[in-house]
């Protein structure tokens, strides 16, 4: 358990741009010290160390699994890398929070849970929309009846691209692809309200080397007559917008969902009432993901609440079912959700 008048001491796993925005934000918050980097090479990780002003930076994954002064592991390497780094820091005593997707199937994240679970060590997925004070507002209303039985829910998330040639985006051996990288946010969307579905239907446009470009999911309920239609795409723009209707109104959220600055919430025969953030609350930052991290340290807990261990479990395999719709396989997988082969790092 942390200290309650301590700095939460946070690593960083990989430089990239999520990287350096959870590093900004950091920054900004007066009870967390970022103490370490790593990054594949010791140059990458002492331009990323000198730019925030973190005192220790490592050329290799190890070495920051290593560092006893590290409370916290924030790994934001591509999907394909979560097993293994996640991995590797658990079993070296750090709690980590690891981004989104969790991993590149249900199966490595089975191991990820197991792992943290056998070592005593807390384990979150970086899905900062369930933190959001909004979006917990409107999951909320909704469990409230405010909206009566829910009966859709429809979202989305699309870029425009295009994307050069060998950009993670379009690389298999890097779980490429909009469903990893944006379409977890619609399907998270959907558990958060309504939970794991009993049926999934799929169909995307897939690259040549494979990976998919444009993907629709119809997500079923069949015992609560729930049904989810959710589109993501790196090929075309979208207003990344959600709504949800129930028996009794529907709750509309603008651009932006997964971090709203307001939402409408539509009730048959009354005045629609609208929900804004709190103009004194952090917008559009991964602030409120890592408040959470530090607040289950400081309280012991292995897992959070807001983001729970076998709801990310549940996510990843509905991703799976997709995969395995649309026919999208990463390298070494036989089929979406099999056991890959163990990690070499």
């Amino acid at each position: 358990m942390q200290t309650t008048d301590a700095p939460v001491r946070w690593g960083i796993l990989a430089t990239g741009g999520i990287a350096s925005a959870f590093a900004a934000e950091l920054a900004a918050m007066p009870d967390a010290e970022v103490a370490a980097v790593a990054s594949r090479t010791t140059d990458r990780a002492k331009t990323f160390a000198d730019r925030f002003g973190i005192p220790r930076a490592y050329g290799s994954w190890a070495e920051l699994a290593a560092d006893d002064a590290v409370d916290v592991v924030y790994v934001a390497a591509p999907h394909a890398a979560h097993r293994a780094a996640a991995g590797m820091c658990l079993a070296a005593g750090r709690a980590v929070l690891c981004e989104k997707a969790f991993t590149l199937n249900a199966a490595e994240a089975a191991e990820l849970v197991a792992l943290a679970r056998t070592h005593d060590r807390f384990l979150m997925e970086a899905m900062w929309m369930y933190c959001n004070p909004l979006v917990r507002r409107l999951a909320d209303l909704v469990r409230d009846g405010a909206i009566g039985e829910v009966r859709t829910v429809q979202a989305d998330f699309g870029l425009p691209g295009p994307f050069a040639p060998g950009h993670r985006l379009l690389d298999p051996a890097q779980g490429g692809g909009a469903l990893l990288d944006l379409g977890v946010y619609p399907v998270s969307f959907a558990h958060l309200l309504l939970g794991e579905p009993g049926t999934v239907q799929a169909q995307a446009l897939l690259s040549p080397e494979g990976v998919d470009l444009n993907t629709g999911i119809l997500l079923g309920w069949p015992d609560r007559g729930a049904l989810a239609t959710l589109t993501c795409s790196v090929t075309a723009g979208t207003a990344v917008a959600a709504s949800v209707t129930g028996t009794e109104g529907r709750i509309d959220v603008p651009h932006g969902f997964f971090s709203p600055e307001r939402f409408v919430l539509h009730r048959y025969g009354k005045d629609p009432e609208e929900f804004a953030a709190s103009p004194d609350a952090p917008h559009d930052s991964l602030r409120h993901e890592a408040a959470e991290v530090m607040r289950c340290l400081r309280a012991g807990a292995k897992e959070s609440p807001l983001v729970p261990l076998d709801g990310s479990l549940a996510v990843m395999r509905t991703l799976d079912a997709v995969r395995d719709r649309i026919g999208v396989r990463y390298p070494g997988e036989a089929r979406p959700g099999s056991r890959p082969a163990p990690p070499t790092t």
